[in-house]
């Protein structure tokens, strides 16, 4: 019997990958680069679009995308498994825009968050999906930091209440109370500029 007969082929190795869930590959992946390349792969839309929908701009939205998925790799021994592996690389990701709003000290628009592409809808969708998102990005504009960052990390990050408030390190109530009031302050919003 030879080596390559004791091991799974590549292929197969991929298709196993593909079939674990984000918990288990992180821990696999303090081992392996194939089990965080998987997660990169499941993991980098929400990433890039909730850094997009804070900062509003596709370079820096990259490059805190980068950052984040890197600080990730660094710290994955951290991951203790306890909550979702997608909200505890969201707190990364969070923590990485909050360094770069601490450096630039101003808020960007959200324009471009309608330039993000998504190949599986028709083309009619997408431009209905464009002038909402160029919406919402002027929208959440209006809103409190905090506001802001409850309805990016939920909307654009794909993060449940509860994993919101993880990454937020509040309550799931005061999450709940933040969407409830960011969420009645756009309709201020929306009903003001639609009259």
């Amino acid at each position: 019997m030879n080596f390559l007969s004791l091991c799974p082929s590549h292929s197969q190795r991929l298709l196993n990958l593909k079939m674990e869930s984000d918990e288990e590959l992180a821990k696999e992946a303090r081992h392996s680069s194939e089990a965080f390349a998987e997660l990169y792969r499941r993991n980098l839309k929400a990433v890039y679009r909730y850094h997009f929908s804070r900062v509003g701009n596709v370079h820096d939205a990259q490059d805190l995308t980068t950052q984040t998925f890197l600080a990730a790799q660094e710290a994955i021994a951290n991951f203790q498994g306890r909550g979702k592996f997608a909200a505890w690389l969201m707190g990364i990701a969070s923590r990485k825009t909050a360094d770069h709003f601490r450096r630039q000290r101003s808020i960007l628009p959200l324009e471009e968050a309608a330039q993000i592409e998504d190949d599986s809808i028709a083309p009619e969708e997408f431009v209905a999906q464009q002038l909402s998102l160029e919406q919402v990005a002027q929208a959440l504009s209006q809103l409190t930091s905090d506001r802001a960052e409850v309805i990016a990390l939920q909307i654009f990050g794909g993060l449940s209440m509860a994993e919101a408030a993880q990454v937020m390190g509040k309550s799931e109530a005061a999450v709940k109370m933040l969407v409830c009031r960011a969420l009645k302050d756009l309709r201020k919003y929306l009903k003001t500029t639609c009259e």
